[in-house]
């Protein structure tokens, strides 16, 4: 997360929406030969409590988990190279503006069993936005190709201990500058989702 507190996000409730929105990020645990990384989809819970996810059974990770853990999913949103030029104002330096969530808490390796639920709640989670095609359900697969396809996952499930946003967007400069370097990232802006990250920028910083 970002030191400086200007850019620190303190309202827990839109950092579980930002999360739980996303649905995909990278889990990183400590291990003894260095950090493992998996990049995952993930549903958390409405109130932000617990994180239930998946993991191939060839994943090292999995390794770890004869006893929970300590993790972090990190999330990341919309984010932009942010040249100096675009402020219309002098002495200032290249950065770079983002949004990003991390959740922090113990991972354990859950029993198998519990696997098929997991595994119907992020389809129900997902499958909605595709409306109006008719959401995928795991009933339309062969009992024999589910099963097959389950013996190939594990679940597991992260309470969740902290949640942590970082939200640049340049609210520590004034709004003219500020908005000018919005336009610039929406209209060539080098990054990921920028008219997402232009709009947020936009957005009066009380109220980001």
């Amino acid at each position: 997360m970002h030191p400086n507190p200007a850019f620190r996000k303190p309202d827990t409730a839109r950092n579980i929406a930002f999360a739980r929105a996303r649905g995909f990020g990278t889990l990183a645990l400590n291990a003894e030969g260095g950090p493992l990384i998996s990049h995952i989809p993930f549903v958390l819970a409405e109130d932000g409590g617990f994180v239930e996810l998946h993991l191939v059974r060839s994943n090292p990770i999995l390794r770890l988990l004869d006893a929970p853990q300590p993790a972090v999913i990190a999330i990341p949103g919309p984010d932009s190279y942010i040249s100096p030029d675009w402020y219309g104002i002098d002495d200032q330096v290249p950065t770079w503006n983002y949004v990003a969530v991390h959740l922090r808490g113990p991972l354990e390796r859950l029993p198998q069993g519990e696997l098929r639920g997991l595994l119907d709640r992020l389809a129900a989670h997902f499958e909605p936005r595709l409306a109006p095609k008719p959401p995928w359900i795991a009933d339309k697969m062969t009992p024999e190709a589910l099963e097959k396809l389950m013996r190939q996952i594990v679940p597991c499930r992260m309470q969740v201990e902290a949640i942590n946003g970082t939200w640049k967007l340049n609210q520590n400069k004034d709004d003219d500058v500020r908005l000018r370097a919005a336009d610039a990232v929406t209209a060539r802006g080098i990054g990921s989702e920028l008219d997402a990250l232009g709009a947020l920028m936009r957005t009066p910083p009380e109220q980001t």
